[in-house]
């Protein structure tokens, strides 16, 4: 096949087929080829960081069966943000499918054939919206000439209808079935050849539910696989059932490095069901996304395989894990606060910070503090690895395919090409499932059985005491006012851990990814800045968590803004606008040693007129400047992260114990374009939740080392009766600028505004999360 049509192949494809290869129906399968040097970035913060300027080389597939159905292959994981849907979504539309013929398939691991497969930074929908439609439109324009062949009549007389090619002139049409097998013949159109369609002629992109004629309609199509998800049906993790299956938990070692001094298995061997136990070996630090270590029990069921473990005697040695034996959560966060008096690296500067302090009319002074937080999804880790032949098969619920399937091959010693990873449905990821030490651990015991697969299971308390932590972090800012309360001078000095300490020696200081995550790219127009980040180490996993550093930035700099603006008694927007100053787009880049997301800083400015509008919306729909009630205020907060901008107004009563009452959120959120607004709202809404319990409820502490939380009545996330009443989003629609993230971006103003309402309706003013029982005090 020549060049010019690699990108089109016309094969069998049955509906179990895609993932193990051609075999089935004929159909007309389009993949438009991309970048193979892409292929070989690892799509890691800090490690290649996310690779963003590659939307112009897609790997994506559309499938058209005889029949006319049309299969939408998905690259990308489905965790509850709805991106299966989202994307075939996309494809039907430009192509023209009937929705209820539009069918979705998740591809397998494979990073050369389908393009990167890493499903974080809130990137899926901004990186592949222009792709698909391409791939789209490309299907499309071959079934046009397919057509046109069969007609013997020119292609620009053959008009794209609703599934159907249809010739006007003389009344003719053709199903997309019908034309599937001729469309094998044709090469794929250049780039210069297709005409996306425009906005006017889309059914599903860009459109909302309504009321027409007193009823609710939806313009968003039915969730591909919301049925089987609600019924039951749908497989996750958990869910994959093998023929003589055996089933796997871990006894890991408490303390991050620690290493088994001795081992009694004997009573363990006693549980019924229980077949074996095996030792796995303890990672070196940095461990990266390998297998902590320790003992393996394995049996006929995971009940037994969980007995097996509660019965085994293990003795630690600690004292090969160094300092980390000694880590406690108090004296850490003592130990950073005490750090944060003195200067750091200086990562951004301009004008005289101190000339600015020592003459200051007033002088404001905070430190913050955030803790560890677990991901803690709904399901916790698991996998199932069969090997057999010299090749390994897992099935897992990972973010990050391509990482799962390294690990694999370099547990077993197998070549990536021996390695197949199915990726199923998430229960939920935050970040976590990005790095599948489980996959790995799994597989490191099914070599020990071979042709049987092995199912490793993590229970609650795994996935909380031994996950890749949220980093804790202090953050020290003082800021100097003149006599009419405008800001003179911003000090900012923040210290966390670095996730790039699990892959190499810690290097005690935030890498540039880190600190383009609302730090260096603090947008105020003050006259003097200076942004400092001293050193801490780390002592535990620190990995992903949804919105990264963008939480502990957004929680200092907008609670910080809103002292200020009580200590110039301003009005707290007023305030907060006149900090952003005059309307200008940023380029990041030139702020510090900046990070952009991956993206390209001229089509990605920090625009402050975005971060106003989004200001000036929520605070309108909230009621801002209305009269409240004794106990009772509201809050704002606002934060550009992934590209994307957001602000939050909180309406939050504080009764006479203490306890929170959140009677309304208003979200306000710019993202550029809207592929599926519906979509938008609920993660937007997903993350008002989440960010309620970061605020209030979440932490991770240590003692010598050991995780203190390990099940949700001790690692508390946010109840129903945490949730706001209402929660109202608001969005803008700016089509003409680049699209932005959504996954993310709604959690980093969450935690201050609600704390800022908080110290509006109490005068209590917080300064350390969660919040807790600090206000029964």
């Amino acid at each position: 096949m020549s060049d010019s049509r690699n990108a089109l192949l016309l094969a069998n494809v049955s509906r179990r087929g895609v993932l193990k290869g051609i075999a089935g129906m004929s159909a007309l399968l389009l993949a438009a080829r991309w970048d193979m040097s892409m292929a070989n970035q690892q799509a890691q913060f800090g490690a290649g960081a996310m690779p963003g300027a590659w939307v112009d080389d897609p790997n994506v597939f559309i499938q058209i069966d005889t029949d006319g159905l049309v299969t939408f292959i998905n690259n990308r994981a489905e965790m509850g943000q709805g991106i299966r849907t989202s994307l075939a979504m996309v494809a039907a539309d430009e192509l023209g499918a009937q929705w209820e013929q539009v069918r979705v398939q998740q591809a397998p691991a494979d990073q050369e054939k389908y393009g990167n497969q890493n499903t974080d930074g809130s990137r899926s929908m901004r990186h592949w919206y222009d792709p698909i439609r391409r791939a789209a439109a490309a299907a499309r324009l071959m079934l046009q000439q397919a057509a046109a062949q069969r007609w013997e009549v020119p292609v620009w007389e053959v008009h794209a209808d609703l599934h159907k090619m249809t010739h006007p002139a003389t009344g003719r049409e053709l199903g997309f079935g019908e034309l599937a097998e001729a469309a094998r013949e044709l090469d794929v159109p250049s780039r210069n050849d297709l005409v996306l369609k425009s906005d006017s002629e889309l059914r599903f992109v860009g459109k909302e539910s309504g009321w027409v004629n007193g009823e609710l309609t939806s313009s968003s199509p039915k969730a591909s696989d919301g049925e089987d998800i609600v019924s039951g049906k749908a497989i996750f993790g958990a869910d994959v059932a093998l023929d003589d299956m055996l089933y796997a938990v871990v006894a890991r070692p408490p303390v991050y490095g620690a290493t088994i001094q001795s081992v009694d298995d004997s009573e363990t061997l006693k549980v019924p069901g229980v077949q074996r136990t095996m030792r796995i070996d303890t990672a070196t630090q940095p461990a990266a996304f390998n297998p902590l270590g320790g003992i393996a029990v394995i049996a006929s069921n995971t009940w037994a395989a969980i007995e097996g473990r509660k019965a085994l005697n293990i003795e630690w040695d600690t004292g090969a894990a160094g300092d980390n034996a000694d880590y406690r959560s108090e004296a850490y966060r003592q130990a950073l606060e005490q750090a944060a008096q003195s200067p750091g690296k200086v990562v951004r500067q301009s004008g005289d910070v101190d000339a600015a302090l020592s003459s200051a009319h007033r002088r404001v002074a905070a430190t913050y503090y955030m803790p560890h937080m677990a991901q803690a999804p709904m399901e916790p880790p698991v996998a199932i690895v069969r090997v057999q032949d010299g090749k390994a098969e897992a099935w897992a619920p990972v973010q990050h395919p391509r990482a799962a399937r390294e690990g694999v091959a370099s547990v077993l010693g197998l070549e990536l090409e021996n390695v197949t990873v199915h990726q199923t449905l998430l229960g939920g990821g935050f970040g976590r499932k990005s790095k599948p030490d489980f996959v790995s651990e799994a597989a490191w015991v099914a070599q020990a059985f071979e042709g049987r697969p092995v199912k490793l299971q993590w229970t609650r308390e795994d996935d909380v005491q031994h996950a890749f932590f949220h980093a804790v972090s202090v953050d020290h800012l003082e800021a100097s006012l003149d006599a009419d309360g405008n800001a003179t001078g911003w000090l900012h000095r923040t210290l966390s851990p670095s996730i790039a300490s699990l892959f190499a020696p810690d290097p005690e200081h935030k890498q540039a990814f880190e600190l383009g995550m609302g730090l260096n790219t603090m947008p105020f127009d003050i006259p003097s800045v200076r942004l400092e980040n001293p050193p801490a180490p780390a002592h535990v996993r620190i990995g992903w968590f949804r919105a990264v550093y963008n939480l502990p930035h957004a929680w200092a700099i907008q609670s910080f803004a809103h002292e200020m603006a009580v200590a110039a008694g301003r009005d707290h927007k007023e305030y907060a606008l006149a900090l952003l100053g005059p309307d200008r787009k940023i380029d990041n880049l030139t702020l510090g040693d900046g990070w952009n997301y991956g993206e390209n800083p001229d089509l990605y400015p920090i625009d402050t007129a975005r971060l106003r509008r989004v200001i000036e919306r929520a605070t309108e729909q909230a009621g801002w400047g209305r009269e409240m009630p004794e106990g009772r205020g509201l809050g704002l907060a606002f934060h550009h992260s992934f590209v994307s901008y957001t602000a939050i107004v909180f309406d939050v009563e504080v009764d006479s114990e203490g306890g929170v009452i959140i009677h309304q959120a208003d979200i306000a959120f710019d993202c550029g374009p809207q592929a599926n607004p519906e979509r938008i709202r609920s993660q937007l809404e997903g993350a008002c939740v989440m960010g309620i319990g970061i605020a209030l409820k979440s932490e991770v502490t240590f003692e010598d080392g050991v995780a203190q939380q390990s099940n949700f009545d001790k690692y508390l996330i946010p109840r129903m009766p945490d949730a706001p009443k209402v929660v109202r989003v608001h969005l803008i629609d700016n089509p003409g600028d680049a699209m932005g993230g959504v996954g993310e971006p709604g959690l980093p103003p969450v935690a201050p505004a609600l704390c800022n309402a908080i110290y509006t309706a109490t005068g209590k003013r917080i300064r350390q999360l969660p919040v807790a029982d600090q206000l029964s005090t």
